[in-house]
């Protein structure tokens, strides 16, 4: 991990050591409450048209970045439980990625690729 996501999962741990509340930071509980915060940020997009999603009001926004604030707090915990190391887990995912949409084969276009060999 980087040392700014070291540092958030590191203070993350402690707030919730602090409160007692490691009981209730299981993967289920913590990817539970990941969905739900992930849900509320789609809330905010929901009747947005695409330009206005690119270019929210000032009010939207900043309930915008509360839930990406909230979506990567349980994140980052929910690594930092699981052992993950986020950065690490990322780049090997867009590795993968690079490999399996080669930029001349799928440029503007949405389509799938084909499965990844690890099965992604």
């Amino acid at each position: 991990m980087t040392t700014e996501l070291e540092h958030l999962a590191v203070r993350l741990r402690e707030f919730a050591r602090a409160r007692d509340w490691e009981q209730f930071h299981t993967p289920k509980n913590l990817v539970m409450a990941l969905a739900g915060e992930v849900g509320e940020l789609v809330a905010e997009f929901q009747w947005l048209t695409a330009d206005e999603s690119r270019s929210p009001d000032p009010d939207a926004l900043a309930r915008m970045r509360t839930e990406l604030g909230d979506v990567t707090l349980y994140l980052v915990r929910l690594a930092d439980v699981l052992g993950v190391d986020l950065v690490e887990a990322a780049t090997a995912k867009l590795d993968d990625n690079d490999r399996r949409y080669d930029a001349d084969l799928y440029r503007g276009s949405a389509r799938k690729a084909p499965p990844s060999p690890r099965g992604d």
